[in-house]
């Protein structure tokens, strides 16, 4: 299972399942508390059917007292009422009440019923055991009506509504706010991305994202910043290609133009040279050396414009990389015998999807500007990697470098009158490079001076 689909479904559990169970929890403490309350209820009921009984019991015994006296039954105890002397306190004070006859609980803890009796001047008193405590029945009847009363004076089904609402409450909201928080963190970076591709949509190639993640969404942003990195290379080189394409139209109007004006300079010379007995010689001879330099200059103005804005046919095929670059370094040693030269070639010997002719064309221009750069006693390094689906080759030398506004317009095509360049050579270099798939970069250089390095396909090593 994917992470993010894993977390999904953590983020999942973790709000539903802790609410659900904790809402369990408080469901069964309120049905426990439900029952305990239901007790009560009970109670009262047991505290009222012990109060009926204790009076019927009362009741009953003093009906029974009652008759048994009347029918003869000889009294426990008669007190006279002249001797007060050795008289209980209940009987002393039925005397002074002056009823004439009284049933009430007596004896220990009120386990007896006592029948009093008016008769003259004495009191009979009768008396019948009850088997139980009326006193502690009482107590007991006074803490069930407590309890009972407690009871009836809640209101059970609205406290347990209210009780039960607020509960899920404060279990429900923590989780929702905890879900809320859980999906913006985990919708933020997709909310990013979408942000991401309306920029890159609104032609801000240069947007990037920053991410550390490992999942899905990780690799959805890496995705992104390599198209968007490729879809501003694509728009790098199509500009460059279109100004290549404005300087191929200037270079071929001005080979026409410096055509035109070959002609005449060379009958000129020609003329020059039929007259060179009638006319002084000396004079005759540097006119003509005069000529024939302009003219080879010209010459070479054209041939560079016509290269520049010629299309050769491009014919890919796998290139071995190290080859070429020994077979141009070893061709430029004899013409720069003062420069030393290194090779670190990358020992998987890599092929590159090139054409021969273009390449070569590009390590001469890259190898000839390093050598002047040096100049004498300075050093060019050559260097070839072999990377998973491109081949780089890097040139460097010990020269003092480019200044800034060099390496702002160094691949731009310009017009430059030296001697032995054009100014078009790094132009024709990166479109030739540009035709086979690959480039050409500036990079800091290893020997001080400048650097470049040229980034070709990489191919399939011949069987």
């Amino acid at each position: 299972m994917k992470r993010l689909s894993v977390r999904l479904v953590l983020i999942f559990l973790a709000a539903t399942l802790a609410p659900v169970a904790a809402t369990v929890w408080l469901a069964a403490s309120l049905i426990e508390r439900s029952l305990s309350l239901a007790e009560g209820a009970r109670v009262a009921q047991a505290a009222r059917a012990l109060e009926r009984a204790g009076r019927e019991l009362y009741q009953q015994s003093c009906e029974t007292l009652k008759r048994e006296a009347r029918q003869g039954r000889r009294a426990d105890a008669v007190y006279d009422g002249a001797n007060p002397e050795g008289r209980p306190p209940a009987v002393s004070e039925f005397f002074e009440s002056g009823q004439l006859e009284r049933c009430q609980t007596g004896g220990t803890g009120a386990d007896q019923v006592h029948y009093l009796v008016r008769r003259g001047r004495a009191v009979s008193l009768y008396l019948l055991p009850l088997g139980l405590s009326l006193e502690n029945l009482a107590d007991d009847y006074r803490q069930a009506r407590r309890l009972a009363s407690v009871w009836e004076s809640r209101d059970l089904r609205r406290g347990f509504i209210y009780t039960l609402l607020l509960l899920a409450a404060s279990v429900w909201l923590p989780a929702l706010v905890l879900l809320v928080y859980m999906a913006r963190r985990a919708s933020r970076p997709v909310e990013q991305l979408s942000e991401a591709l309306a920029a890159l949509a609104s032609g801000r190639l240069e947007t990037r994202l920053e991410t550390d993640r490992q999942d899905e969404i990780g690799r959805a942003i890496r995705a992104f910043n390599f198209m968007a990195e490729q879809l501003q290379q694509s728009r790098d080189r199509l500009i460059y290609l279109t100004q290549l394409a404005s300087w191929q139209m200037l270079a071929r109007k001005m080979a026409h133009e410096l055509k035109n004006s070959l002609t005449p300079i060379r009958l000129t010379m020609e003329e020059m040279l039929a007259r060179r007995r009638e006319a002084d010689p000396a004079f005759l001879e540097q006119a003509a050396q005069v000529v024939a330099e302009e003219i080879e200059s010209l010459e070479r103005r054209v041939r560079a414009f016509s290269e520049f804005a010629a299309e050769p046919p491009v014919r890919l095929a796998p290139l071995d990389v190290n080859a070429a670059v020994e077979e141009r370094v070893a061709f430029l040693r004899t013409g720069h015998p003062e420069v030393a030269y290194t090779l670190r070639l990358d020992a998987a010997r890599p092929h590159a999807s090139a054409d021969e002719d273009l390449l070569k064309g590009i390590l001469i221009n890259l190898l000839e500007n390093a050598a002047e750069a040096a100049g004498a006693g300075g050093k060019v390094l050559a260097v070839t990697v072999s990377l998973k689906n491109e081949v780089l080759i890097e040139i460097h030398d010990s020269g003092p470098g480019l200044s800034e506004e060099a390496r702002r317009t160094l691949f731009e095509p310009t017009i430059s009158f030296k001697k032995r360049g054009m100014g078009l050579g790094l132009s024709i270099a990166r479109k030739n490079a540009l035709l086979v798939g690959g480039d050409i970069l500036l990079v800091k250089g290893e020997l001080g001076g400048a650097g470049f390095r040229v980034r070709l396909p990489a191919a399939h090593r011949p069987q």
